[in-house]
């Protein structure tokens, strides 16, 4: 046998794992278009509030706690849109709408972030359950998008909890590119803020 053929097979093998390595660095190395959502906008003048409301950062799942846009191709498995990503991880993001909506709609009199330091009557705590994609049927698309919460609204005065509500929302979105998906995201979500602010403002009463 020509010992020179399983060395040249063996180089060979060599230069294609070392491609293999380079393709998934470049990959993984490439830019990926920020995306950014929107919070929810009265349609007239914010109602008039009273009381300080402080919003802490929702607590999450690992597969959340991050920039990335969560697809769930099967129940249990997780992946990430390779040529997208959120503004800023999904739960600071969250919060960020909450803090916007909660100001934009009123019935606060002011309403901030932990660590803002502003003295708070309420303080709304929120866990990020779900917020990613998943195919609505057996194909590839459409695909559903998926967002719920459960929001708790504690009492500083006295530490009480005083209303605990899980939202949930969806979206339908009939592609699977990068815009539409965020487009999808946007509309579950601002559904979802809308009902929290009226929840909160109702249980603080």
């Amino acid at each position: 046998m020509n010992p020179i053929r399983p060395a040249l097979l063996a180089l060979a093998l060599l230069l294609m794992s070392g491609c293999g390595a380079l393709t998934a660095v470049s990959e993984a190395s490439a830019p990926r278009d920020a995306y950014t959502l929107s919070p929810v906008v009265a349609a007239s003048a914010p109602a008039a509030g009273r009381g300080h409301l402080v919003v802490e950062l929702p607590s999450s799942a690992g597969a959340l706690a991050n920039d990335r846009i969560l697809i769930k191709p099967v129940a249990f498995q997780a992946q990430y849109l390779p040529d997208a990503q959120w503004s800023e991880p999904a739960p600071a993001l969250v919060q960020t709408l909450l803090v916007t909506s909660f100001q934009n709609l009123g019935g606060f009199r002011l309403v901030g972030r932990t660590g803002a330091g502003l003295m708070p009557d309420y303080t709304l705590m929120t866990e990020l359950q779900e917020f990613h994609a998943q195919p609505a049927g057996p194909d590839a698309k459409p695909l559903d998008i998926h967002v719920s919460a459960m929001m708790t609204l504690i009492r500083e005065s006295d530490r009480r909890i005083i209303g605990s509500h899980r939202f949930a929302t969806t979206a339908l979105v009939q592609t699977d590119q990068s815009a539409d998906i965020v487009q999808g995201f946007d509309s579950a979500l601002q559904t979802l803020l809308r009902e929290a602010v009226v929840w909160t403002g109702a249980q603080a009463r």
